[in-house]
């Protein structure tokens, strides 16, 4: 599930009860897991859907898409609830500008930069079947864990 892209979602969709439900499931994992961003195949939904943890409270994102990057970039760890344990130094751009749809369907489009720029962007490659893993420049911490869990698969 992790590695496949996710399915975009019909705006008609977001109206269904089911999928508002998921919404406030995720938010829930997320924090119970003390996380700051959570994408929908992370819980095992094949969807275009991530949840973004603000100050102003969980920020939920239906088929985002990053329309520009900045050619400034930065290294910061990362690790991530679908591998606990794992920390690895990603480069990702400072600044993004990101198109949306809320939670209720309505169009939004915003900047975003530092760590609020760092999230979103991780959490949409998880919706293009990219794990962190895939761009670090370098693990941190859990080295180990990573390379069993890598001989586990074969």
């Amino acid at each position: 599930m992790l590695r496949r892209k996710a399915d975009t979602v019909k705006a008609t969709e977001l109206r269904k009860p089911e999928l508002q439900q998921l919404f406030l499931d995720m938010v829930e994992t997320m924090d119970d897991n003390d996380g700051i961003g959570l994408a929908a195949p992370q819980v095992n939904k094949s969807i275009q859907v991530a949840i973004i943890k603000t100050k102003e409270g969980a920020l939920v994102l239906v088929n985002p898409k990053i329309t520009r990057f900045s050619l400034r970039k930065e290294l910061g760890e990362e690790g991530c609830l679908s591998i606990p344990g794992v920390y690895g130094t990603v480069k990702r751009s400072r600044n993004i500008r990101v198109h949306a749809l809320d939670k209720r369907g309505k169009r939004i489009n915003f900047k975003a930069a530092g760590l609020f720029a760092r999230v979103i962007q991780h959490e949409v490659d998880h919706l293009n079947g990219i794990l962190f893993i895939d761009k670090t420049v370098e693990i941190t911490m859990g080295k180990e864990k990573l390379e069993s869990m890598e001989k586990s698969k074969r």
